[in-house]
């Protein structure tokens, strides 16, 4: 049996490192460094994610986890796009989740129509 101590040692750890993984996930991604990288992005998605094009995709307001979800499976190929694929394909994790971080960091308004 477990003494009363050692379970609170037990909780006081699993707290940490529960609040250790939260923090790591928290900072992985780099919000600037997506912005920096989105420069490859801008003659489709436009300055903001605000597409410039009528068949891309706006990404501003996105969820990151659909971002990333995506640009992974374009760098794969199990999503086909042939500029989407040249765009993806050279992109590390790390790239993949700051850009989707970045976009999914900008803010969107929608307003009920006229």
């Amino acid at each position: 049996m477990f003494s009363a101590k050692a379970i609170g040692f037990q909780a006081l750890g699993l707290a940490l490192a529960m609040s250790l993984g939260l923090a790591f996930q928290a900072q992985a991604a780099d919000v600037k460094a997506g912005q920096l990288k989105a420069g490859m992005c801008v003659t489709c998605h436009g300055a903001y994610g605000y597409s410039t094009m009528p068949n891309a995709p706006h990404l501003a307001g996105q969820p990151a986890i659909y971002i990333e979800e995506q640009l992974k499976q374009y760098r794969s190929g199990k999503r086909v796009n042939a500029v989407m694929a040249v765009m993806a394909k050279p992109l590390t994790d790390a790239e993949i989740e700051n850009l989707a971080a970045w976009y999914a960091s900008i803010p969107i308004e929608v307003g009920k129509p006229n």
